[in-house]
């Protein structure tokens, strides 16, 4: 993201923008993870449109996004009026969290007012509000004075966008859609999301760029694993927040993960895949070299060994892979650690969900 991003756009455009949401209209815009596919988060027809635009399930919620208290001279902002009217009650955990790492990418989910429209929270009793530090979402959340559900602006399923380019090739057939351009995503994966909805632990319902361990070096809150805490609610088989299906983030070409020094038994478990691969290998190993498969044709990638860079740049490699024409694209298996777990998640999604039928994986 350019330092001059937020000059990108005049008043006027972000101006548009806002009138555009309150006519009910969809807007593309960046935010620091990806970008969103907003609509105004108080109109159910407008809400629809979303859904109908991505081909995403009706049961899968959407997450509210609000702008940032003005700051004025206060060392301490106050959020409680900003998500009074969509949250039920807010602990003292959740204000500690809201005040380290808002505006940014950290999703919570709560209880939901009684407000707030089912048609954003799949019919759920919680809702998932964020605030995005992208100078441009601000602005125009701002103008808006309002909550703005936006999901990835991309078609359910697939690669998710980090530039205006990617989501005007996604709806090249809306050719009414507003996108508001702020260059390139810097954190590239979606957000991390915290589910405070049971006001007993925090748990990590998705892993992104803020970590459990950080959250706790920074406000003493632990955050647990989902298998660490009893379900004490029933599981009726919605999914809880988005990006949580097995197949997710996925390109049309089949993407598969190979373990360290193990890209020729990942080609042999494709005979019938031959001819162009492509291996992305860390910038700090060596070059593979093509001994021992003479049949195929790989060109290497060189992504990232630093797990921030390597998140950053993830759907941007996988869309320019996707478009090359490659007849199988392979990935290093990220290393263990918590710092690589929203890679990992994306990766072994994506791959789930990769190959000419991954657009049917995605609804199943």
């Amino acid at each position: 993201m350019s330092s001059d991003s937020s000059a990108l756009h005049s008043s006027a455009v972000i101006n548009e923008a806002v009138q555009n949401l309150r006519d009910g209209g969809l807007v593309a815009f960046p935010t620091e993870t990806v970008y969103g596919l907003g609509a105004d988060a108080k109109n159910p027809d407008a809400i629809k449109q979303i859904f109908t635009a991505k081909g995403r399930p009706s049961n899968h919620p959407l997450i509210v996004h609000l702008a940032a208290p003005d700051k004025f001279d206060q060392a301490q902002v106050d959020w409680v009026p900003v998500l009074a009217p969509w949250v039920r009650d807010l602990s003292e955990d959740a204000l500690k969290l809201i005040n380290v790492f808002w505006p940014g990418p950290l999703t919570l989910v709560f209880k939901k007012d009684k407000s707030v429209l089912n048609e954003l929270t799949g019919g759920q009793d919680t809702v998932a509000i964020r605030a995005p530090a992208h100078p441009i979402a601000q602005e125009l959340l701002r103008k808006f004075k309002g909550g703005v559900v936006a999901p990835s602006a991309n078609r359910f399923g697939k690669v998710s966008p980090t530039s205006a380019a990617d989501v005007r090739s996604e709806f090249q057939g809306m050719l009414d859609l507003m996108i508001l351009d702020g260059g390139d995503c810097e954190v590239g994966i979606e957000s991390t999301i915290i589910d405070l909805s049971s006001g007993d632990h925090p748990v990590l319902l998705r892993p992104g760029l803020i970590t459990p361990g950080e959250i706790l070096s920074k406000t003493g809150i632990k955050v647990y694993l989902p298998g660490e805490v009893n379900a004490t609610k029933q599981d009726d088989g919605l999914p809880r927040v988005s990006g949580s299906l097995r197949a997710h983030y996925a390109p049309t070409t089949p993407l598969r993960m190979y373990a360290p020094g193990r890209v020729l038994d990942a080609l042999s478990e494709f005979p019938d895949i031959k001819s162009r691969v492509a291996v992305a290998v860390w910038d700090s190993d060596s070059s593979l070299g093509e001994d021992g498969h003479p049949s195929v044709h790989f060109e290497e990638v060189i992504v990232p060994s630093d797990s921030t860079s390597f998140a950053s740049r993830l759907y941007r490699s996988l869309r320019d892979l996707d478009q090359q024409g490659w007849d199988l694209i392979l990935f290093p298996e990220p290393p263990a650690g918590e710092e690589w777990d929203g890679v990992r998640d994306r990766l072994q999604r994506a791959c789930f969900g990769s190959g000419p039928s991954s657009s049917s994986h995605a609804n199943s």
